[in-house]
Order: structure tokens, then sequence, then C-alpha cells
């Protein structure tokens, strides 16, 4: 079993940078492939970005490339998402998910069903 745990949400305004970081817990954390995801009243959940075991493949979101980063900080146990230049669009609950598996996740990433463990999210908000 994995728990996961996002903070770092906050309410900002257009144009400004959060760094949402999700600490996960009960296994090891080399082993997992970690994701973002976001969510919001009456829509799908949406895949934001993710990063390979190795911390060196990482997928983005074209909603994301070029304006957010994802990272991995494996003596920590810990994935962050730094999101720069942010908009009203981001707004969302920012879920953290993992995956155990590895076969064939270039395929896979996008889809949330996918995604074995989740946080329980940390709300983004931002003012225009």
């Amino acid at each position: 079993q994995v728990h996961l745990v996002e903070s770092g949400g906050d309410l900002v305004q257009a144009g400004d940078s959060l760094r949402l970081s999700c600490a996960a817990a009960g296994r090891t954390f080399t082993n997992l492939i970690m994701a973002w995801f976001r969510e919001v009243p009456g829509k799908e959940r949406e895949f934001v970005a993710a990063v390979r075991k190795n911390g060196e493949e990482t997928y983005y979101a074209d909603s994301a490339k070029g304006r957010f980063t994802i990272s991995r900080d494996d003596a920590k146990s810990t994935v962050y998402l730094q999101m720069n230049s942010l908009t009203p669009e981001d707004t969302a609950v920012y879920y953290c998910a993992a995956d155990t598996g590895d076969v064939l996740y270039s395929v896979r990433y996008p889809y949330a069903r996918e995604y074995d463990y989740w946080g329980q999210g940390t709300q983004v908000t931002v003012s225009s």
C-alpha cells in the first residue's frame, strides 16, 4: 500500500507561480512512477504531468508544457510540480498519483484509471 499526501496549493494571482509537493509512504519510492492530475467540478480528471522511475523521462499535457515542470527527490520520497505563469484556467484540485507498474507506460500515462494510488488533493485557485 502507498499513502500520498499533497501540499502547496494556494490562492494566487494570474501570472504567479506555485510549487506543489506530494510525499509518498508505504513502499520504496524509487519503484513508483509518479504523476499529477487535476480536476474541476463537472469535468473529467485531467492528466498534467508524469515522471518515470529514473527521473529522466517526463510527460506533459499540452496545457502544461512550457509552464510546468515535474521532478522527484527519491531521498525524500517526494514528487514536485513547479507551476509558472498561472492562469485562471489552471484553477483545480490537483492530485498526485502513483503507478506500481511499468509495462507499456508510454501509452498508459495519460489515463487516470491506470494508476494504483491517489492522494486527497490540494486546491489551487488562480484569480484574474
